[in-house]
């Protein structure tokens, strides 16, 4: 008999793209249905107590369309639709779900494990362009990209940074501190050491790859990267532990006139007291991907400084992404099939 796959995508991860990837990888004889959701066009929602979704941290998708889609599949494979307890219990045929981000955070974890259900993700799925864009991040600040780029824009030509106590400095004569080591600041690492700066990494719970000692960077505690960084960029997880990591106490360790980066994630962050270092110029200038809140509201004060780079949260989003994402979701499919174990319970 068939075996039926049901595949919600988006405009991101595109459903066409995971049907591609399944068919290379377990063949055509396959029962395929595929739906598109319209995120990212329309925004993400985060829990929701009166749908059930109190242990859905993120989703998009109405919870009795996504049931209904599903059906009779046996697997379902996903980006952003929730799956909560409720949902599950109607759905007594469904046995794997492949989600193809970092984190199943749009699944009730424990109700799947209550009901049967294998979950599987797809961890550093967009390490690499991450790591891309956090190159990118770093230069815009350190190399006044943006600021060239906003007066010129406005008709101004700013040949006073040309000027040596004005212009910018480059990455070889610099310290940059990389706190979190994990997919992202693995990869960020092995990038930013063709630059020929300093390059110290702060992570309490891993060792540098052999590879990473040898080219001289160093593994330091936080406060010793805080206090020696000329950059200082973010790549840990969200925990209790790392809430509000770089807030009042951690910024005032910070060497003065530091730039700041976050790519990771908003919640690591308190924006206040970054609001306030930035305009005191203890933080010279910061690049922000991500946000306690998004969108974020638009008379936020972070908008409206002179010196930080703001971007929309797409720093993982790449063409590649989309592609090895879907390729490692079809492998798992592939694995559930043929009997093996997943490479990537979650």
């Amino acid at each position: 008999m068939q075996k039926k796959i049901a595949i919600i995508g988006d405009r991101f991860m595109l459903p066409e793209v995971f049907r591609s990837e399944i068919e290379k990888a377990c063949g055509n004889s396959l029962d395929i249905r595929t739906l598109e959701m319209a995120w990212p066009d329309e925004p993400m929602e985060f829990g929701n107590p009166a749908l059930g979704l109190d242990k859905v941290k993120e989703y998009f998708g109405d919870p009795d369309e996504v049931v209904d889609f599903i059906g009779d599949a046996e697997i379902f494979v996903t980006q952003l639709s929730p799956l909560s307890d409720a949902m599950m219990r109607r759905l007594p045929l469904l046995k794997l779900v492949a989600v193809s981000r970092g984190g199943p955070i749009n699944i009730d974890m424990a109700a799947a494990k209550t009901h049967g259900i294998t979950v599987v993700n797809v961890p550093g799925r967009n390490a690499s362009a991450v790591a891309e864009f956090t190159i990118g991040a770093i230069l815009a600040e350190t190399r006044l990209i943006r600021v060239g780029h906003e007066a010129l824009r406005k008709g101004e030509w700013r040949g006073d940074l040309y000027r040596a106590d004005r212009t910018g400095r480059e990455l070889s004569e610099m310290t940059v501190g990389v706190i979190g080591y994990g997919n992202i600041g693995t990869r960020l690492v092995r990038l930013l050491r063709a630059f020929g700066c300093r390059i110290l990494v702060s992570d309490p719970y891993v060792q540098l790859s052999a590879d990473d000692r040898n080219a001289g960077v160093e593994l330091v505690a936080l406060d010793d990267l805080l206090a020696r960084s000329d950059v200082v960029t973010l790549h840990s997880r969200v925990t209790a532990e790392t809430r509000w990591l770089i807030n009042k106490d951690t910024i005032a360790r910070m060497k003065p006139g530091v730039i700041f980066i976050n790519t990771a994630r908003g919640p690591l962050v308190d924006y206040d007291a970054l609001y306030d270092a930035l305009v005191s110029g203890h933080i010279a200038s910061a690049m922000l991907e991500t946000f306690a809140v998004e969108p974020v509201p638009s008379d936020w004060p972070l908008l409206q400084l002179p010196n930080v780079t703001l971007t929309p949260h797409i720093a993982g989003a790449s063409v590649r992404t989309v592609t090895y994402a879907a390729e490692q979701a079809a492998e798992e499919v592939r694995r559930f099939i043929a009997g093996l174990p997943p490479v990537n319970p979650c």
